[in-house]
């Protein structure tokens, strides 16, 4: 059975709208910086981004499925990445969570850390009336064999780095682009499908917010980027 943490710390939640990957990507490794010379409390990154391919470390550009004339009519980039995992889709609809927390102590259980973060999905989609659940030997959150949450994490210096992506209400014509995390027998749904009705990103952003605090047992208090790193390269962020 599940169990929460005990110990509580607090985090600094950093709302972002709509934003490009690789820009994100650099703003983690910023402030993983940071956090790595105890500059700053942890912090939790919510967004969504444009529409791309990212691929892990264990990934191949073999599970891409279409050219570049595809991916340009319809705006996908592709990006590499340190996370791990193979490839998968971010874009608009998804909402992406990216946690930059330190593992102390009790606390440096990757496999502990990687639960956790799916208990977040499967709870934020309880509180929606979706049962999910996981599926042995692949990582993610699942409702049957259709996979709804994505996970793909990196830990350095023991400080995390990337983190999950929910399907509220993607475009999932695009998964059908790629072998999605390289898993050819299962397929992909989302929040909306399941439903069969829209849903508005901002309410299950809420409710993952509270489903992360109550996981980690780790308060999140808003704050600004400007506050995190004051650099004028993200002032548009």
């Amino acid at each position: 059975m599940f169990k929460e943490d005990t110990h509580q710390q607090t985090a600094l939640l950093l709302n972002l709208s709509t934003s490009d990957y690789m820009e994100i990507f650099q703003l983690q490794k910023d402030i993983h910086a940071l956090k790595k010379q105890e500059l700053i409390p942890d912090v939790v990154i919510m967004l969504e981004h444009w529409p791309c391919f990212t691929i892990g470390r264990s990934g191949s550009r073999d599970h891409l499925l279409v050219d570049n004339q595809v991916l340009t009519q319809h705006n996908i980039t592709v990006h590499d990445t340190s996370r791990g995992g193979d490839i998968t889709y971010h874009g608009p609809g998804q909402l992406v969570c990216y946690p930059i927390i330190s593992l102390e102590g009790e606390q440096r259980d990757l496999h502990a850390y990687a639960r956790k973060m799916e208990e977040v999905m499967i709870r934020t989609l309880s509180a929606f009336d979706i049962k999910a659940g996981r599926k042995q030997q692949f990582p993610g959150v699942w409702v049957g064999d259709r996979k709804i949450g994505a996970m793909g994490i990196a830990v350095r210096n023991w400080i995390t780095m990337h983190g999950i992506s929910l399907n509220v209400c993607p475009d999932l014509e695009h998964f059908s682009y790629i072998i999605p995390c390289g898993i050819t027998s299962y397929g992909v749904t989302s929040m909306s499908e399941i439903m069969g009705e829209p849903i508005q990103i901002e309410i299950v952003r809420n409710e993952m917010c509270k489903q992360f605090s109550a996981v980690f047992d780790m308060p999140l208090l808003p704050t600004t980027l400007k506050n995190i790193i004051r650099e004028e390269k993200y002032a548009k962020a």
